[in-house]
């Protein structure tokens, strides 16, 4: 098995009411799931590979609940990869080098029925973590805007934030609220749902504990 590490952030927006239920072992609000995930890699390796300020994302959709199968996926890598880290970021996103059910990468690989060509575009990601606020855009593919939840009497932000302490994909993630959309062979448009704010850390085995925040 191949050596990797990363440490990044992700904006993760869904369709799903705010706490989305798969984080709950629950079936997902609407009774499909559909999600556009960015990710910035602050510090990373692939063997001997290095994916230092790389970025990526990942556009998906079920026709039920995750865990039912018949899923798609549409892998978008930084422009800006070389052929190296190109092919270093989609076997990580595609939850290959990884021990079986170890990350939220390889879970996913097990439910897809389609996986379409990979894109190769500009990706600006913007991640605040703390404040909950953020953006992904990527020209013709789509764009993602999330902010902090607000209280519907006064309109002051809230705060909520989901623990797994033995989660596949992060410890500790801020909630917030997304609208996106997307072109393309996955097209949506969602509005006022889900947003996931989360420091990663993962490698072959899973999610690091000591450093995942």
């Amino acid at each position: 098995m191949i050596p990797w590490e990363f440490e990044g952030t992700e904006l993760s927006a869904c369709n799903c009411n705010y706490g989305c239920p798969c984080q709950f072992n629950a079936l997902p609000t609407h009774g499909n799931c559909e999600a556009m995930v960015g990710l910035v890699i602050h510090r990373g390796h692939f063997a001997e590979t290095r994916l230092d300020g790389l970025r990526a994302a990942s556009i998906m959709q079920w026709p039920g609940a995750v865990h039912e199968g018949g899923g798609k996926l549409l892998a978008v890598i930084d422009e800006a990869a070389d052929e190296a880290q190109r092919r270093a970021l989609l076997a990580i996103l595609g939850g290959e080098e990884t021990e079986p059910g170890a990350t939220v990468f390889n879970v996913f690989a097990a439910t897809y029925d389609e996986v379409f060509e990979p894109l190769f575009k500009p990706i600006d990601i913007a991640i605040d973590v703390d404040a909950r606020v953020g953006h992904v855009k990527i020209p013709g593919v789509g764009e993602s805007n999330a902010t902090p939840i607000r209280n519907p009497v006064t309109g002051e932000p809230h705060r909520a934030r989901i623990n797994l302490p033995e989660g596949f994909e992060y410890t500790v993630a801020e909630m917030g609220s997304s609208s996106w959309r997307t072109s393309g062979p996955i097209a949506v448009s969602h509005s006022n749902c889900y947003a996931q704010f989360a420091h990663l850390h993962m490698n072959n085995q899973g999610v690091v504990r000591d450093a995942a925040a």
